[in-house]
């Protein structure tokens, strides 16, 4: 099982930057990068919900369930 971040879509989408948010939501931009990349082992609730608040969006537009084989074909290509 593997999670995707889709962040920096969702971040297009609403025309604003990492470092718009990041300060929006009150977390820096190191943290924030650490989530964007896929590197994080967790997301807070509280976090989650700020982001989806600032860029207008919900949960399932930033985390996307991928089966293990696809997730490693994805990565291979970003």
């Amino acid at each position: 099982m593997a999670i995707k971040v889709n962040l920096d879509l969702a971040l297009a989408k609403a025309h604003m930057s990492s470092g718009e948010l990041a300060e929006r939501i009150g977390i820096t931009q190191a943290n924030l990068s650490i989530l964007k990349t896929g590197k994080a082992k967790a997301v807070r609730f509280s976090t989650l919900e700020a982001i989806c608040r600032e860029l207008g969006c919900q949960p399932g537009d930033i985390l996307e369930y991928m089966e293990d084989d696809m997730y490693e074909q994805y990565s291979k290509r970003a």
